[in-house]
Formats: C-alpha cells, sequence, structure tokens
C-alpha cells in the first residue's frame, strides 16, 4: 500500500469540486490539475505553473471579502460574512527511481454566508464573479431556507481584536528538482536497508495558502500559512512472506521537516521488523499502543468532546460534564496558539480567537468544543473552536493532545509479562455511542518486558468507557503532529487470535 502522504486536496480528474483539509478547513475549492500523465515533461510544466494568487497583497483580499458582506447587506441580508481562500500546491512521487507524477494546483475561491430572518444560506465562487449578483442569489436562498435560530456571526465580544503571527507561513518554495532529489534521498535510504525487497513510492508535497474573513459583525482578518510534507512506503520480504511499512514527515516549515535519508531508513526498518509475523494466543492482554497509533485514541477523545457529537447524543460523554471519564493521569488539550503548530490558527471559522483548553483535566471531563451555534444549542459561549464547512460552521479540534505522563514507555512496557504492543490498527470498529471498540491490529508480542516476535492478524476489543479508564500515558509526547499522543498503555483488552 503506498501511503499518501499529506495532502491538504483531494484528487481531482480534469475539474472537479472538492472540499479541503488545509487552513480554509474544508471549504469549497476549485482546483484545477496542471500536470497529471501529460506528454509534456511534467516537471517541466510543474515549474512553469506557479499561481500567485496566495501570495495576493493582504489588503487585496480583505477588500475582496468586505465587498462581498457589503453587497449581502444592500441585496437585504441582516447580518454576512465572507471568506476567502487562496492556494497554491505542488506535490512530486517517484516509484522505482523515475518521477511517477507531478502535479501542481491553484483555487480562487470566495464563500458568501447571509443570515435572513432567521435564516441562513451559503455560496460560493471561484474568480470572475460579480459580487452584487453573488449576493443577490445567496439572499434569494435564505428566504426559502428553514428558520434556524441557533445559527448567527459570533457576538461582538468573542471576536479576535488582533490576528497573533503564529509563524505559520515558510516563504520558501522549492522548484520541482528539488523535491524529485528529496524523494529520490528517502528511496535510496530506504532500499539499502537489509531485507527490503522494494520500494512502494516516495512522496514530497508543498502547499501554501492564504485566508481571509470579514463579517458584518465588525471582524476581518487575514493570515497565511504553508504546509510541507515527505513520505515514504517501503516492501520487505519476497514471495508470499512480504510486509509493507511507511514513514513521513510534515511541517509548516520546510527546516522542521526531519532529514529524508532518516525517513527513508525508518520506513525500511519499520518493514523488515514485520516479516515473520504471526499470530498470538486468544485471552485478556495488556496493549501497549505505539503513539503513531495511539493518536487515533486521541482523535477519539476529541470526537467526543465535539459539541456536534453533544447536540445530536452521539458521545457516551454527553451527561458526564464534571465527572471522571479517565483514569486519574490523563489530561487532554487543545491550543489553536502553538507556534507553527499543524493545527494552529489566530482565529476560528467565525473570526474568534480560540484560547488553550484543558478538555480532560486528570481525567475529569471539563469542556467541549463549540462554534457559535453548537453553543447555542446548549446554553453556552463558544470557545473559537468553529471551522468552516460548506454554509455550516461546526466545531473542531486545533492542536489536540493526550498530554505526557510521567514514565518512559520503556519500563511501561518492562514490567508486562503478557502483552502486545500494537503498532497498526485496520477498520473501524469504534462506536462513540456505545463505547464498543474492536479493531484488527497487528505489532508485536511483549513477554516478560520485552518485545518478542512480530504479530499479525489479531484483533483487539474492549469498551472505550474502561479503555480510557485504564489508560496510562508515557513521556515520549511528540507534538508535531495537529493530533498527538505518547504511547499508551491499557490493561484488561481482549485480543483474539490464534
Amino acid at each position: 500500500m503506498l501511503l499518501a502522504w499529506p495532502n491538504p486536496f483531494v484528487p481531482c480528474a480534469g475539474c472537479l469540486t472538492v472540499t479541503s483539509g488545509c487552513l480554509s478547513r474544508r471549504f469549497f475549492l476549485h482546483r484545477w490539475c496542471i500536470a497529471k500523465s501529460t506528454e509534456e515533461n511534467p516537471l517541466t510544466l510543474a515549474n512553469k505553473h506557479r499561481p500567485e494568487r496566495a501570495d495576493e497583497d493582504e489588503q487585496a483580499r480583505l477588500d475582496r471579502v468586505s465587498e462581498l458582506v457589503e453587497a449581502a447587506r444592500r441585496a437585504g441580508a441582516d447580518a454576512a460574512d465572507a471568506v476567502c481562500v487562496a492556494s497554491r500546491s505542488i506535490s512530486v512521487s517517484i516509484r522505482e527511481r523515475k518521477v511517477e507524477n507531478s502535479e501542481a494546483a491553484e483555487s480562487d475561491d470566495v464563500s458568501l454566508r447571509v443570515f435572513v430572518d432567521g435564516r441562513v444560506a451559503s455560496v460560493g465562487a471561484t474568480s470572475g464573479y460579480e459580487p452584487g449578483r453573488l449576493a443577490e442569489r445567496a439572499v434569494a436562498m435564505a428566504r426559502v431556507a428553514p428558520v434556524d435560530e441557533s445559527r448567527s456571526l459570533a457576538e461582538p465580544d468573542r471576536l479576535a481584536h488582533e490576528v497573533v503571527d503564529l509563524d505559520l507561513f515558510d516563504d520558501s518554495w522549492p522548484d520541482t528538482e528539488a523535491m524529485v532529489a528529496t524523494a529520490l534521498a528517502m528511496e535510496g535510504a530506504a532500499d539499502a536497508v537489509e531485507g527490503v525487497s522494494q520500494i512502494m513510492g516516495a512522496g514530497v508535497s508543498c502547499t501554501r495558502s492564504g485566508l481571509t474573513l470579514a463579517t458584518s459583525g465588525g471582524f476581518s482578518g487575514s493570515y497565511r500559512g504553508s504546509h510541507f510534507s515527505q513520505s515514504v512506503a517501503a516492501l520487505a520480504g519476497t514471495g508470499q512472506s512480504m510486509e509493507r511499512d511507511y514513514d513521513f514527515s510534515s511541517a509548516r516549515h520546510r527546516s522542521d521537516l526531519r532529514d529524508p535519508e532518516a525517513i527513508g531508513r525508518h520506513a525500511g526498518e519499520r518493514a523488515v521488523r514485520r516479516l515473520g509475523g504471526r499470530k498470538m494466543p486468544t485471552g485478556p492482554v495488556t496493549v501497549v499502543f505505539d503513539p503513531r497509533v495511539a493518536r487515533g485514541l486521541a482523535g477519539t477523545m476529541g470526537q467526543l468532546v465535539n459539541g456536534s457529537a453533544v447536540v445530536r447524543k452521539t458521545s457516551f460523554w454527553r451527561d458526564l460534564m464534571g465527572q471522571a471519564v479517565a483514569a486519574s493521569g490523563i489530561t487532554l488539550t487543545d491550543n489553536p496558539q502553538i507556534r507553527r503548530g499543524g493545527g494552529s490558527r489566530p482565529f476560528d471559522g467565525e473570526g474568534v480567537r480560540g484560547a488553550p483548553m484543558t478538555m480532560v483535566e486528570e481525567g475529569v471531563l471539563r469542556n467541549w468544543f463549540l462554534s457559535t451555534s453548537t453553543a447555542r444549542e446548549l446554553g453556552l459561549q463558544t470557545n473559537g473552536r468553529g471551522a468552516r464547512s460548506g454554509a455550516q460552521v461546526v466545531p473542531s479540534s486545533t492542536n489536540l493532545a493526550i498530554e505526557a505522563g510521567a514514565i518512559s514507555a520503556e519500563d511501561m512496557i518492562g514490567d508486562i509479562d503478557h502483552g502486545f504492543y500494537v503498532t497498526e490498527v485496520i477498520g473501524q470498529g469504534v462506536n462513540l455511542i456505545t463505547g464498543d471498540y474492536s479493531r484488527g491490529a497487528s505489532g508485536f508480542r511483549i513477554e516478560k518486558g520485552e518485545l518478542t516476535y512480530p504479530v499479525t492478524e489479531v484483533t483487539i476489543a474492549a469498551n472505550l468507557k474502561d479503555m480510557f479508564r485504564q489508560m496510562v500515558a508515557a513521556d515520549d509526547l511528540d507534538r508535531s503532529f495537529a493530533t498527538a499522543a505518547p504511547t499508551l498503555r491499557i490493561e484488561g483488552m481482549t485480543l483474539a487470535g490464534e
């Protein structure tokens, strides 16, 4: 399986409307594939295509969205907000020392949201729109929409009064030849690991974006961000005894990326370590989650504290505010203000500045992620966690982390006589209403405090309510991911193997 390295865009075929997960937080973007499987040299074409819209003057972007808001008010909207997102990206992938694919993409989009008599509608456009006509269309749509009193602009006293510089933008822009050289370095390092039989692919991508928001409530702000990533996937073994694994690095600034050769070596070594995998005995077992897998548990916690899930009654924590929901050593935090953080932002999709928050404090549930509308439905106030999703603003995390504990990962494993160290899980067996958890898994057996043989084709199961109360965190937290967690240990899970 070739790892799809972090990329904020969904691949298109020619010209499709897709959903973006980068700075725009799932705005609908229009993108154009500039170079993909073309007869012209894709590297040459990608280098020629260097769109500058993402670097457009900040004041020009502010003028564009302010003009849309004013047009909406003239068209009869009680309130309105407008967002402009401009982006450009380049990605290169190689396989067997040859360039397999090179793509360049650009977007230049606006979204206008209007409120009319308790109703709301949203429209989007690419370049070439006429503000007055776009506003009139949005207002006409709102007049026939159902009434929803919970949706409105954020209260003025919640708005960010200044845009804090979080150092999210790296002005450097590598040419495709340099990107290919990086990919080749990763591929070569992985291929040099003894036991590696094939490199499934290596890739490098970079994206830069600008986001600007204006509201009729008095907010206007803009910020830029960049994202760089590189990854490689390796296959070890031959015939029926083959295993694959990968490694990657992503960062806001190129200088924060890990060394390409180290990434390649790690991918190859991980693949080789998995050779000879077999099942282990069925029964109760202590499970230790590698940080790569533990991040998924942090994400699950993030879903449980999402205000939308509470409103929809799809979180089994919905009635437990102020109560113990996890072990006393477990603290879950979210911080949108981390410098160069992958999920950082100076303001949310409504112009509200989000402060660092503790969602679960020493096992006790303390907060929900809230946008203006979800906060109103719960009788609370927004905490700056709104993210745009079409016509709606929904709550989301920023830089979410299960905080580090006091024990090392080595000591955490060292006193386990019979356990399972998980390096990969598969399947979607997580139910946030009941807490049922069942995932296919692979990793290594733990015997008398040591990792022994590789394990594959087993299932681990328990209930999340019990898992969180049995959870112990190690001290190896890596905050370079927007969702982060240290090594986690959980007692009393059930393993189905041989």
